[in-house]
């Protein structure tokens, strides 16, 4: 088979299990902290801290299921039942609350209320985050490296990374006005089902690639197989693109983590107010714009095929910059909105040129021992470190911002993330231009 040309049933467990993957992911990052922030009563320390215990998690899993995957020389089990085990885990969270918790546990104290049940949703986040990163991170992204080559990859990780922004749209409207419809319970339930019956589908769909089982080695020498002095020599171009990644990534998530609480509580953006103010009009504008948004994606991935990735790096670099810099300054949702479009025009484009560079960097026969590493730069290192200076920056500037504290429904006063957290995003991206400069020489 010509793996140049990627066949129907390939790209439909591409979209399939990339945006579904991007949904629960999206959900997670995003309205997991809203659900501890306003539901629970969680502050944005808790966040910090569910947020590197899960990338801790991540990362763990993927090491020792993307080396079992090898070892076994099979993907297709560990995607389609960790999907299955993922929705099911996400269903959980539907019986998560103050109240379930105080009788539960026979508790009187609100702040013991408080702390058992924050403690018992970081507990099932970083389980949740075992199923998924089994059936994501670990088995699905070493398949797509699998059955792509650099030839192809800038199509596919076009495609790729055009589902997170589709993912967060549609969670961000979607996922949000079904909270305020009929609460968070009945929407984890939604998701965990969907999420299951993805799984489900993929039994039947998913095509197995050959993988050569690894019986040399044992299984505890595969595990650090990417730590070895020699191997990383060996492979330095791989590394160099892992930390190109790493700043990436832990720019992105200074501010993602609080992007929802920032727009819900410093913009004022309701919700509600945005279903009350859509019309047939409006949604086939936004339709058209997102039609085109996909379209410039896919087209910039098919340009990158064509002419390389090394052209691209730098401008794409500047545009997320720029993007950050400018939102920093929007005081209204709107500005905000539209500069944010071209902060997430950075950002896809960066994830499209970034991620395939590490698969084409990456050995084969090797694929799934190096997701484990891969999830050290890009989730691990990102996550604790980008937002633990999410909440410092938040920390430090609040108080200087009227709309810097927020009573949540419990009456207690909280800090809301301010604009500060995207100026500091922007600034530490900046140290992406010089590792870029050494590796687009060595960019195929």
């Amino acid at each position: 088979m010509d793996n140049r040309k990627l066949s129907g049933r390939i790209w439909l467990n591409l979209i399939l299990f990339g945006f579904m993957g991007q949904i629960a992911w999206a959900v997670e990052n995003v309205y997991f902290n809203t659900f501890l922030f306003n539901s629970v009563g969680g502050s944005t320390r808790d966040i910090s801290r569910m947020v590197a215990l899960s990338a801790i998690t991540a990362v763990v899993t993927t090491f020792l299921m993307g080396t079992l995957s090898d070892r076994v020389g099979k993907r297709k089990p560990f995607i389609c039942f960790g999907y299955i085990a993922w929705g099911l885990t996400v269903a959980c969270f539907a019986w998560i609350s103050r109240e379930t918790v105080q009788k539960l546990f026979s508790l009187s104290d609100t702040a013991a209320v408080v702390t058992a049940t924050v403690s018992i949703v970081i507990v099932m986040d970083c389980l949740m985050t075992f199923m998924g990163s089994t059936g994501n991170d670990a088995a699905f992204n070493a398949w797509i490296t699998d059955i792509t080559v650099p030839e192809n990859r800038g199509l596919a990780e076009g495609a790729l990374s055009v589902l997170p922004i589709l993912a967060t749209l549609l969670v961000s409207v979607g996922f949000g006005a079904g909270v305020t419809a009929v609460g968070y319970p009945v929407c984890f339930l939604i998701l965990g089902a969907v999420v299951v019956l993805c799984g489900v589908i993929g039994l039947f769909t998913v095509r197995d690639t050959t993988v050569k089982k690894q019986e040399n080695n044992g299984y505890i020498k595969d595990l650090i197989y990417g730590f070895r002095p020699t191997v990383v020599r060996e492979n330095k171009y791989l590394y160099l693109s892992l930390v190109c990644v790493c700043i990436f990534n832990t720019s992105v998530q200074i501010f993602m983590p609080y992007l929802f609480i920032y727009i819900q509580h410093y913009l004022k953006f309701d919700f509600s107010t945005l279903l009350s103010a859509l019309s047939i009009r409006l949604i086939v504008i936004a339709v058209f714009v997102l039609i085109g948004f996909i379209a410039v994606i896919l087209l910039f991935g098919k340009l990158l095929d064509k002419f390389g990735k090394k052209h691209f790096i730098l401008l794409s670099t500047l545009v997320f910059i720029g993007g950050l810099v400018l939102i920093s300054f929007a005081a209204t949702i709107g500005r905000f909105a539209l500069l944010a479009a071209v902060m997430f025009c950075g950002y896809g484009l960066m994830m499209i040129i970034l991620n395939a560079t590490v698969r084409d960097f990456t050995p084969e026969g090797k694929v799934g021992q190096f997701q484990g590493v891969r999830m050290i730069f890009a989730v691990l290192i990102p996550m604790v470190l980008g937002s633990y200076i999410g909440a410092f920056v938040t920390q430090t500037f609040a108080s200087r911002h009227d709309l810097g504290t927020y009573i949540n429904d419990y009456g207690e006063s909280v800090l809301v993330p301010v604009p500060e957290i995207f100026a500091a995003s922007a600034i530490l991206c900046v140290l992406i231009v010089v590792p870029s400069l050494i590796l687009r020489k060595k960019i195929r």
